[in-house]
């Protein structure tokens, strides 16, 4: 595996000219490796440590790579999903209409380069921390608990959209540029134990800066840690954790299911366990607003947006779901209506939106499924309770389902609604369910591709095949 040592090195210098003023220019300057000078220059105060993860979700963010924007991840694997229908092939780009049609080129990094690039900052702190004697010890414990949690979702990330993956825990280069792919389990093992790490290191609190006690939830917590375990945890099969996890954070009154639909993806709700800040100058609130909603709008144009919801997911919401209503724009277009993703909006009135990486809604659902896995279906503290609270908020009466496959196929359904073009939930969802198969084969051929089950996962880039051979291509690619 390669990293990119000189990218990161100039993003550490800007973070460090940020953070220290001109009298870190010597030490910028020195030559690899870069680990040294991270830990004896970026780690040696809590201001000056605390810039480092401030840097890497100000990278996150404002790249638009995989976590928003067109070349995100919620359009991405919205597109190769049922989400989305992509109109316009030609003009979006090559990489839409790969995902669209399923029909990868080992050629493109996708996500990969951005996700070893962030996990390379990740390992630095840990290991910048860890060495630093000028930190306090709320502030070391903070940014390790951080730390850790970024590097495990990034892995539940890597490990769903590749497999196996090369699990570098370390900034040595002379270990990371001969990782062979780890198996996917031991991957899971070590996402398990940063997260558990996570929250034993980080409190309930939410930190601004170097100090804890902010209304923003821009910064993880422990509950953060505690919502993506639980989702690992269901991803694993392993029921009665993923319950007990949910639980956790469904039981902190912090945390509460935004009744209001047009307040779930604002910086003030309710609903928010852990988001990124973002503002786009160009009247949009975020990146994937921007990405979204269409550009244009005039009379007798077809949009210029991306791609726009799939007649089958715009027909999957119920009779009256408040969700179609509020999460659901439409244009309309020589005669014909085109409907896009309206969770975030243009921003005219200066109301600040979040990006929402995790929300209680999901926690809701996770209980439901483990619950309903576990036999536990109907009554109070059910499967059948957390559903209804999910359909509640969109206005809709009770679930009826009042058996195990019922009360699963409800759940799949809420979950499709819920939580449409968010993360890349559908994709994954259909593929950790063994649900893609039976519904690509049918589709992939209707936008214009044909379906490898071998597509599950992307190819590794060739360029990370030839670089290391120690890296093996996924099936179903060639080199």
């Amino acid at each position: 595996m390669t990293f990119q040592y000189k990218s990161f090195r100039y993003l550490y210098t800007g973070l460090m000219l940020l953070a220290l003023g001109s009298s870190c220019n010597k030490a910028v300057e020195i030559d690899p490796p870069t680990s040294r000078i991270i830990s004896s220059e970026a780690f040696a105060g809590n201001a000056s440590a605390t810039s480092v993860m401030t840097g890497l979700y100000s990278a996150m963010i404002s790249n638009r790579g995989f976590v928003s924007g067109i070349n995100g991840i919620s359009m991405l694997e919205g597109m190769a999903a049922d989400e989305m229908t992509n109109y316009l092939p030609a003009i979006m780009g090559q990489t839409l209409q790969e995902f669209y049609t399923n029909t990868y080129n080992v050629g493109g990094s996708y996500f990969w380069n951005e996700f070893y690039q962030r996990l390379y900052t990740c390992n630095a702190t840990i290991e910048g921390v860890t060495a630093s004697k000028g930190l306090s010890e709320p502030v070391k414990q903070q940014l390790l608990g951080e730390a850790k949690f970024l590097r495990a979702l990034i892995y539940f990330y890597a490990v769903n959209t590749y497999g196996d993956v090369p699990l570098a825990l370390t900034t040595d280069y002379r270990v990371n540029n001969t990782l062979s792919r780890t198996p996917k389990e031991q991957v899971y093992a070590q996402i398990i134990a940063d997260l558990k790490d996570a929250q034993s290191l980080m409190g309930e609190a939410y930190f601004r800066g170097i100090t804890p006690g902010t209304t923003e939830r821009a910064r993880p917590n422990k509950l953060a840690a505690t919502a993506l375990l639980a989702r690992v945890y269901l991803y694993r099969k392993d029921w009665a954790n993923a319950e007990a996890q949910a639980t956790a954070v469904i039981s902190n009154a912090t945390y509460q299911l935004e009744q209001d639909l047009n307040k779930t993806f604002t910086a003030t709700t309710k609903e928010a366990i852990w988001y990124l800040l973002t503002v786009d100058p160009i009247n949009y609130a975020t990146y994937d607003a921007q990405a979204f909603i269409p550009f244009t709008n005039p009379p007798g144009v077809t949009p210029n947006l991306p791609g726009a919801l799939s007649t089958s997911l715009v027909n999957a919401f119920e009779q009256g779901d408040a969700r179609r209503d509020k999460w659901v724009g439409a244009f309309v277009a020589n005669g014909t209506t085109y409907y896009y993703p309206f969770k975030y909006q243009k921003n005219p009135s200066g109301t600040p939106e979040a990006l929402i990486v995790l929300r209680l809604s999901e926690q809701y659902l996770i209980r439901a499924e483990a619950r309903a896995q576990l036999g536990n279906i109907t009554g109070a503290g059910s499967a059948q309770a957390d559903v209804d609270a999910i359909r509640a908020k969109a206005l809709l009466p009770g679930t009826t389902a009042a058996d195990k496959d019922a009360m699963l196929a409800a759940i799949a359904q809420e979950r499709r609604i819920e939580l449409f073009t968010e993360w890349g939930h559908r994709w994954f969802d259909l593929v950790r369910t063994d649900k893609i198969d039976e519904l690509m084969t049918v589709l992939a051929p209707q936008k214009g591709g044909v379906w490898d089950p071998n597509h599950k996962v992307l190819p590794i880039p060739f360029s990370e095949t030839q670089l290391n051979t120690n890296i093996k291509q996924n099936p179903g690619y060639s080199n």
